[in-house]
């Protein structure tokens, strides 16, 4: 039997331990994460804890809604036994008729059926660390090979001592000037959750420093379920003249080697940063996004208005 629980009604022992030994879990679902990025969440629970899928509710005009949070790439249902389409289907037929709304992004386990439920695929790049270090750079792209000489000319340093503030500010020094909908908020939530992947073993940041010790590009990765997940970074114009991000990209690719992790670069539609994560020898694997529209003329027009 699949439950709609809200938030207090949630085992989190029960829930955290269903993530842990789901042959799907992922950092995203336990607790503690969707504690940080969706304060409340709710979840369809089936029988004992054996299958969960969060529910990350949104409310705004009185209309409740679904959307993926911040810093999540992949949610949907999480399972000890196995999964096929219609148990998923099981699933998202049983989200409340009060959710009049959703897009809402599935694991890359989760395959419902296309043909009841409306679906937009998502790429994403994961490279296995199981070969040695030399092995694995063999099959970088030309392009990402040049790179990484010239960027080893230009006597970069890699360091462990980066904060999370520092890693925000780089990034919205720069980048962060084309993400206008990004508020003050939304950065002390990042930091809150780095300072507490930190602090639980499970997140690592990584900065590189010129030779005259300028910071100029960082990333954060999240260590969980034999993944090691690219979950955020910044980086400035120096870093793309000296390609910073090749360098730290190879070093972490260097010091995971030989090991049971596989680097999920978390993806992305964009050509321009496939190809980039192509260029270390991930491979593309599709996740999906589940949308759905229960509003009625003429809210359906103005779904942008539902996604803050």
């Amino acid at each position: 039997m699949i439950r709609y629980l809200k938030y207090n009604e949630i085992d989190k022992k029960k829930w955290d331990e269903c993530i842990h030994y789901a042959f799907n879990g992922n950092a995203y679902a336990y607790s503690w994460y969707l504690d940080i990025v969706h304060p409340y969440w709710e979840a369809l629970v089936q029988d004992n804890y054996e299958r969960v899928m969060p529910l990350t509710r949104n409310k705004k005009w009185g209309i409740n809604y679904l959307l993926t949070p911040y810093f999540v790439q992949q949610l949907g249902v999480f399972s000890k036994p196995i999964l096929n389409p219609q148990i998923i289907g099981d699933f998202l037929k049983k989200i409340p008729t009060h959710f009049r709304f959703a897009e809402y992004n599935l694991n890359a386990y989760n395959l419902p059926d296309e043909n009841f439920f409306e679906l937009l695929p998502n790429k994403n790049y994961l490279l296995d660390l199981i070969n040695d270090y030399k092995k694995t750079a063999r099959k970088y792209s030309t392009n990402t090979k040049r790179n990484l000489k010239k960027a080893l000319t230009h006597e970069l340093t890699l360091s462990k001592s980066v904060k999370p503030e520092e890693l925000t500010q780089l990034f919205r020094e720069n980048k962060g000037h084309e993400v206008k909908h990004w508020k003050t908020k939304h950065y002390l939530r990042l930091q809150h959750l780095m300072y507490m992947s930190i602090h639980k073993g499970k997140g690592v940041i990584y900065g590189v420093f010129t030779s005259y010790n300028e910071l100029c590009a960082t990333a954060f990765f999240l260590k969980e379920n034999r993944k090691l997940i690219f979950l955020f970074s910044g980086s400035n114009q120096m870093a793309r003249q000296n390609h910073a991000m090749t360098f730290l990209f190879d070093s972490v690719i260097k010091q995971f080697s030989s090991s049971q992790f596989i680097l999920d670069f978390e993806g992305s539609n964009n050509e321009n940063l496939a190809r980039f994560y192509k260029g270390f020898g991930a491979h593309e694997i599709i996740y999906y996004q589940f949308k759905m529209n229960r509003l009625p003329f003429p809210l359906s027009y103005f779904l942008k208005l539902f996604k803050g």
